[in-house]
């Protein structure tokens, strides 16, 4: 490894639900530092959620991370002068970021309508395992499939 590790930074939980992976989302949704206007795209998209769904919004926010979120990820690993895809297994906080980042790049790739309109449709596309968001796990998890001969080549620890 380079240089040292960055330090983990403690974040606050949200102030409307009191969780940590939802102010999470608010930073990574955030643009400009502009947090007010994150945190309004953010909970008018769980209000989206409540009416379309009918069900509590973080009830359905949590079953579409646990879909989202990838068990394995392939890295590159060198090996005697040749670049091999590895897969290795994803452990929790890096299964959320990845599940937090891909439904937020999907959502922000939807084109003609409101963030928190495009973020509401990607978490509810999520929660239904299906949307880009889903198809980026499957292609990932496809990818270490594929790769699963080069497994022994993983350091583990």
């Amino acid at each position: 490894m380079r240089g040292k590790q960055a330090p983990k930074r403690k974040i606050d939980p949200d102030s409307r639900y009191n969780s940590y992976v939802i102010a999470r989302m608010i930073n990574l949704v955030m643009q400009r530092g502009k947090k007010s206007v994150a945190q309004t795209v953010v909970y008018d998209a769980f209000d989206i959620i409540k009416k379309k769904s009918g069900q509590e919004p973080m009830d359905v926010f949590d079953r579409a991370m646990a879909n989202v979120g990838p068990s394995v990820e392939i890295r590159p690993r060198r090996v005697g002068g040749a670049n091999y895809q590895v897969p290795f297994p994803v452990k929790g906080d890096r299964q959320q970021t990845l599940a937090l980042r891909w439904i937020i790049k999907a959502a922000k790739s939807r084109k003609g309508r409101p963030m928190r309109e495009r973020l509401a449709n990607e978490i509810l596309d999520a929660f239904n395992e299906e949307g880009a968001a889903m198809k980026k796990k499957n292609d990932v998890h496809r990818m270490a499939e594929a790769n699963r001969a080069f497994a022994h080549f993983a350091k583990y620890g």
